[in-house]
């Protein structure tokens, strides 16, 4: 990946392997988080429910984790998202 690719996929938090991040280009959808993890990868909306949008090649136990990882960190999501994009 080149860096100019990379600044515009600011992580905002890795845990347990699992990189959550977003795309500068998506602040006109509602507020979500990306996440990857080798192959995998998945988004989750933060707005207007707390709900997987899609988890592709995570395994059963890395999904839960994914969901428990994401919903204990929603509002700091949310915050960065709304710094980031001047919301």
């Amino acid at each position: 990946m080149d860096l100019a690719n990379f600044e515009e996929m600011p992580t905002v938090l890795i845990e347990s392997g699992f990189r959550f991040f977003f795309y500068s280009s998506e602040g006109n959808e509602p507020v979500h988080i990306h996440v990857t993890k080798g192959d995998a990868e998945g988004k989750i909306w933060l707005e207007p429910h707390f709900q997987p949008a899609y988890m592709h090649g995570f395994t059963p136990a890395e999904g839960k984790k994914v969901i428990t990882v994401a919903e204990k960190n929603k509002m700091y999501f949310k915050k960065r998202w709304h710094e980031h994009f001047n919301q």
